[in-house]
């Protein structure tokens, strides 16, 4: 029942008159829902990607006052935002940190879709865009690592720009556009895809892929938060050495969710082979598994065959990184043998990799269907135990002013740091405080719950 505007006042009255206000507009027409009790965070860790999402656009935007994308001023213009603007070093280790934490929760919320087989819910076309935005994901946080031009950035473009230039016919014809002519505009074109092309193309997929209803868990989402900053605060994110033409670069690996790829690229065979098929053959199977699974249940122990491919893939990606990262540390080597690895050897693990992770996974998936169809005839047999953990009142009100207390404290320390200027134990605080607020609302909306059963337990006793 719509409440009247003469009954509301302050601050509720003009909340209410801007809801009415969007009640004709598009953001109604998708349904935010916030959960009354606690709710498995593999359930939307698509949102939570989303999250994340936003946290990067508003810290990208900050940092965009202060960067220049000049070819010899786009270092130096980092390396200010990182000792000389206020908190700058704060918003520069939350977009780094926050883009990794986008293509983290990305590849798992794609998986765990895979292994619960969400998709067979007439859900083909959430998994096809979800598919291609996560690539796109990776393709927005690898121009973002770039236009810093490093000497870790200069390795990656190059290795790019040669793959893009080994796609038969349209290849150099791309590569011009996505890199420019040489080195005198391509920082200016990275940086128009990653402020701009890229998160257009990733809304207009959101469009297609969010579904109806979209569920906010506030305390995961301050806690994703709040992780996003600790982690910038115990690792902070050096800026690299500036890349200089006359100066040999060191030794380097791109990103973590590249260096895969690079393994592959690493053993010097075609780079069309290596660095595009390779991967376009992937995404292209992981496109196709909703028309190709025939499974009629979800469970990932009733699709077996889909089940152990999924593994087989996840070990491969697993193996392939670690290949990435290895480099030799003995420095007698020359640097050219210290990087290639040998073709016939990667190659060779690879092709092994899948009768034997296939089957390793088919026969143990078998045997937990064999261990779960005992265990149900067990339970039928035996009397239902539930466990649950049950505190009363008073211990969930001790534990909320405990918490409050800590709340007050963490404040009182993250300002304490910013005077002193220690910025990563800022940095680390206030995350903390992030994470403190989820669990303070997780506790009060436990207690919130426990004490509607209370009321409703009692008037069910005494009618």
């Amino acid at each position: 029942m719509a409440v009247s505007l003469s009954r509301r006042t302050g601050l509720v009255s003009f909340l209410y008159w801007i809801w009415d206000g969007l009640e004709r507009t598009v953001f109604t027409a998708v349904k935010f829902s916030f959960p009354a009790r606690f709710v498995s965070p593999f359930g939307f860790l698509g949102m939570l990607t989303f999250v994340v999402f936003v946290i990067l656009g508003i810290s990208g935007a900050l940092l965009m006052f202060y960067y220049q994308p000049i070819l010899d001023r786009a270092w130096d213009s980092v390396q200010f935002i990182n000792d000389e603007v206020p908190f700058g070093f704060h918003i520069r280790n939350i977009h780094y940190h926050a883009s990794n934490a986008m293509v983290l929760l990305a590849i798992l919320h794609m998986y765990y879709q895979y292994f619960s087989g969400r998709y067979k819910i007439r859900n083909e076309i959430l998994w096809v865009t979800g598919v291609i935005l996560g690539t796109v994901t990776i393709l927005e946080a690898f121009t973002g690592y770039d236009v810093i031009f490093s000497e870790r950035a200069e390795l990656a473009i190059s290795i790019a720009a040669s793959l893009t230039n080994s796609i038969p016919i349209i290849g150099p014809t791309v590569r011009d556009a996505m890199f420019g002519s040489g080195f005198s505009d391509f920082v200016l074109r990275f940086y128009a895809q990653h402020v701009f092309i890229l998160p257009i193309v990733m809304l207009g997929l959101m469009a297609v892929h969010f579904p109806r209803f979209l569920v906010f868990d506030v305390p995961m989402v301050t806690a994703i938060a709040g992780a996003i900053l600790i982690t910038g605060g115990v690792f902070p994110i050096d800026l690299g050495f500036k890349f200089e033409p006359t100066v040999p670069p060191g030794i380097t690996v791109p990103e973590w969710y590249l260096t895969g790829l690079y393994s592959f690229l690493r053993t010097q065979y075609d780079k069309f082979v290596t660095g595009v098929l390779w991967p376009g053959l992937f995404i292209l199977s992981l496109l196709i598994i909703p028309f190709v699974d025939r499974y009629k249940k979800f469970s990932w122990k009733d699709r077996p065959i889909v089940t152990a491919f999924g593994i087989t893939g996840i070990a491969q990606i697993m193996v392939t990184t670690y290949w990435g990262f290895y480099i030799p540390s003995d420095t007698t080597i020359p640097l050219v043998e210290r990087l290639v690895i040998d073709p016939v050897f990667l190659y060779l693990v690879m092709i092994l990799l899948v009768p034997l992770g296939f089957g390793f996974s088919y026969m143990m998936i078998k045997m937990a269907q064999e261990a779960e169809r005992k265990s149900k005839l067990a339970k039928q047999n035996a009397p239902k135990k539930v466990a649950t953990i049950n505190i009363s009142q008073q211990w969930i009100n001790w534990i909320i002013i405990a918490l409050i207390i800590f709340q007050v404290f963490l404040n009182i320390a993250a300002y304490n740091a910013v005077l002193t200027g220690m910025k990563n134990i800022s940095l680390f605080f206030t995350g903390l405080i992030l994470i403190v607020f989820a669990a303070l609302f997780h506790v009060y909306r436990y207690g919130l719950g426990e004490s509607k059963k209370s009321i409703a337990l009692q008037q069910n006793t005494n009618p």
